[in-house]
Formats: C-alpha cells, sequence, structure tokens
C-alpha cells in the first residue's frame, strides 16, 4: 500500500490555508490598524473575527496542527483570536444592555467592565500583529483589500419596533415565575458558598484558578443561569408580562448581566487554562506558551477572571436575592396545614433543621403559628424558640403558612415524626425529600 502524502506535500492544504485565512486576516489587519475606540470595536466585528477564526482553526485541527511544529504556532494564534473575540463580544454585550437592565448601580462596574474591554482590545492587538507575522513565515499571502470602519456598525438605534404582542395566561405565568425565581434563588445560594466578596491579590487568585475554580466551575453555573434566562424568555417574555411588571423586568436583568459574565468568566478561564497555564513540556509547546503571554498577561486575565467576572457575578446575584424573594412571594401560592408537633422531644436540632432546609429549597416564605405567634419557618433558631413555647404550653399541633411546595413536604416529614424515632435517633427519609440528604 502506498503511503499517504503528509499535509505539507499536498497542495490542496496550501490551497485550502489560503482560503480560509483571507477573512481572518482581513480582521487582523483591521484591528491592528484601525483606532482602538469603544464604537471601532464593535459585536458586528467580533461576531466576525469568531466565526472566520473558528472555521480556520477547524481547518488547521483536521489536519493535525496541533501536532505540526511548524504550523502549532498559528494554530494558537487563530485560536486565541477567537477566544479573546468570544470574550469580547460578551463584554461588549453587558455594556451596551446595561442601561436596559434596570439594575440598582453597582460601584465601580462600568469602570471595571471600560478596563476588561480595554484590556481585551490590546490584547487581540498583540495577537493579530504576532498572527499576521507568523502568516507571512509561513508564506501565506496577506488580502489585498481591507475592511472599512463602515463594515462593521454598532446596532443600536433610536428606533426600538412597538411591543404589540401580548398573550396573557395569568395562572400559568405565576407557576412559571415561581418556578424561575426558586432557581435564581438556588443558584445564588450556591455561588455564594464561594465567596468571591472582595478582590482578592494575584497570590490569592493563583491559589484559587484554576484549583478551586475553573472553567469546568464556570460552565456548571452558566449553565444554570442559561437555563433560567431560556425558561424566563419562553414563558415570561413572550407573555408580554416583563413588560407590565418592573420588577420582573428588573429580574430579567439580573439574570441577564450574571449570565453574560458567566460567559466572559468561563471564556477567559479556557483561555487561561488550554494556552497559559501549564502547557506541555515539550520545547514548541513552552515556546509558544511564552510567545502568547508576551501578548495577552496571565497575570492580567486572571485579575479579570475573579476581580471583574467572579467578584460582580457575586455582587448581582447577591443584589437580586431580595428582587426575587419578593416576586416568589407575590406569586407562588399558598396554603396553610395542621400538624402534630415530634413526638417525645419536640422542635429540638433535628427537626428543626429538617423543617428550615425544606422552607429553603423552595425559596418561598413559610410562618410557623402557634397561637397568635408567628416563626419563621426558614430559620432553625426561629423553630426552636417555637419549640419553647410549644413546650411550656403544652402545645400539640401546630400550623404552617405560606408556599404549598414547601408544605406538601413538611406534612410529608411530620407524617414521619420529623424524621426520627422517639429515642431521637434518625430514621431514613422518603425519597420525596430526597434533597434532605444533601
Amino acid at each position: 500500500m502506498q503511503k499517504p502524502k503528509t499535509v505539507q506535500g499536498n497542495g490542496d492544504f496550501a490551497d485550502k490555508i489560503q482560503v480560509f485565512s483571507e477573512e481572518f486576516l482581513k480582521c487582523c489587519i483591521y484591528v491592528c490598524e484601525t483606532q482602538a475606540t469603544r464604537e471601532t470595536f464593535t459585536k458586528k466585528l467580533y461576531a466576525k473575527m469568531v466565526s472566520s477564526s473558528k472555521l480556520l482553526e477547524d481547518l488547521l485541527d483536521f489536519h493535525g496542527a496541533k501536532n505540526n511544529s511548524r504550523w502549532y504556532y498559528y494554530r494558537e494564534l487563530v485560536s486565541s483570536v477567537r477566544n479573546l473575540s468570544e470574550s469580547s463580544y460578551s463584554q461588549k454585550h453587558i455594556s451596551k444592555r446595561l442601561p436596559f437592565y434596570d439594575l440598582a448601580h453597582a460601584e465601580g462596574f462600568e469602570e471595571s467592565g471600560y478596563a476588561t474591554h480595554k484590556f481585551l482590545i490590546s490584547s487581540l492587538r498583540e495577537i493579530c500583529r504576532n498572527t499576521i507575522k507568523e502568516a507571512r513565515l509561513l508564506k501565506i499571502r496577506l488580502p489585498e483589500d481591507g475592511f472599512l470602519w463602515e463594515d462593521f456598525p454598532g446596532i443600536a438605534t433610536e428606533t426600538p419596533l412597538e411591543f404589540d404582542i401580548d398573550d396573557e395566561n395569568q395562572e400559568e405565568e405565576k407557576k412559571n415565575i415561581v418556578k424561575i425565581t426558586t432557581e435564581f434563588l438556588m443558584v445564588a445560594k450556591k455561588f455564594e458558598r464561594l465567596g468571591f466578596y472582595e478582590p482578592y491579590s494575584l497570590d490569592q487568585i493563583k491559589a484559587i484558578v484554576p484549583f478551586s475554580f475553573n472553567e469546568q466551575e464556570a460552565r456548571r453555573f452558566e449553565m444554570d443561569v442559561h437555563s433560567l434566562q431560556s425558561s424566563f424568555d419562553t414563558y415570561v417574555n413572550r407573555s408580554g408580562l416583563k413588560f407590565r411588571d418592573i420588577k420582573l423586568k428588573r429580574l430579567r436583568g439580573y439574570i441577564s448581566v450574571v449570565l453574560h459574565l458567566l460567559e466572559l468568566t468561563r471564556r477567559l478561564l479556557h483561555y487561561y487554562e488550554r494556552h497559559l497555564y501549564e502547557v506541555g513540556y515539550k520545547d514548541i509547546y513552552k515556546k509558544v506558551g511564552e510567545e502568547l503571554a508576551g501578548a495577552v498577561s496571565p497575570e492580567h486575565i486572571l485579575d479579570r477572571i475573579v476581580n471583574y467576572g467572579l467578584y460582580y457575578i457575586y455582587y448581582f446575584l447577591l443584589q437580586g436575592q431580595d428582587l426575587a424573594q419578593e416576586v416568589l412571594n407575590r406569586n407562588m401560592e399558598q396554603g396553610s396545614i395542621e400538624v402534630g408537633i415530634p413526638q417525645k422531644l419536640g422542635f429540638h436540632s433535628r427537626p428543626s433543621m429538617l423543617v428550615a432546609k425544606i422552607v429553603q429549597h423552595y425559596g418561598g416564605q413559610v410562618e410557623l403559628c402557634v397561637d397568635s405567634d408567628r416563626f419563621d419557618a426558614s430559620s432553625v433558631l426561629d423553630i426552636q424558640w417555637a419549640g419553647g413555647k410549644v413546650q411550656k404550653e403544652d402545645i400539640k399541633d401546630v400550623v404552617f403558612k405560606g408556599d404549598i411546595r414547601a408544605l406538601r413536604d413538611i406534612q410529608i416529614l411530620a407524617g414521619i415524626n420529623y424524621g426520627e424515632n422517639f429515642m431521637g435517633k434518625g430514621i431514613p427519609l422518603p425519597k420525596e425529600l430526597f434533597y434532605l440528604k444533601q
């Protein structure tokens, strides 16, 4: 059998690399030669850079450029352009949409976003310069004609389209709003545990990324929030309710800004982990990694990941919690149940904790009513205070009022004596309460 020709010996590759590099290199030349103003670097430009670099990267990967010493650097430059352009697109989207989100003022957010975009543009310019230089070394012809400023207009105009579609179904809307707000509160609670509530030093960041927080973690949160936004746009936006309710409009703003910050953060994490952090032991990998690090500062990327992306994700999730809670309580189906108290030991630690976890799981307001007194059923301490009154007055039954979803599960829990036997030992929980084991 005849040995197949290598790519370098095949004229098809030389022809294709020229064709697929044409538009990509036009973008690189435009970025290097045009003035770095806010309106020069538009979403249309970034979209063009993403699409052209992705096609070229696919061509290079198909032909094995990752494992070819001649083409590896060019491949990494192309991938760098794609990653930085995607990140820039996300940041540009945030800055353009922010006035429409109607969010509470976030100290330093716009300024930090502008600094992030400026860093991305600067990095993109350096990578594009290196790309043009490498293309010449590889004998790839540079395009003779270039793009003009007019080729990349911004998307905003002063003439929004009229809102003239409204499909009201209030009962269905309420169910969807309850689901969305509950999930928002769950995401906020999970992210809060990560502790990005203040800026970190570079040494602290290097201890976090990628060991404690990395692209994979960012992707998980991004998927959760993307699901939230999709549900909102499918079941709330489409009905027109968002336009009738300013608080829902604002909640959509919190969801959206968090989503796009997660997109940006995940993309920067991807670039750092794949191209700058421990790039490999072979000389070619190290050399290329050093070249990329000279154009795109790893320290600056880490700072933007944590002190811009993760910090403000935490900030906006925290800001949105009170609003989500208010919207949830306003739309949830409410009810009341009367149940017995835990036998023998009353509302001590275990029963109180399980009841509180049920209420926290759903996020809606639930009160434990003992005669005329009301206690917050999401608080272990409040339930134990109620337990003291129950024991003192020898009360056998209590009433829970509020979120009907939580009430159903509290009723199940009460049916098994709040998860313990008469000796105070824990017993297996039914499958309906699986989340209490987490």
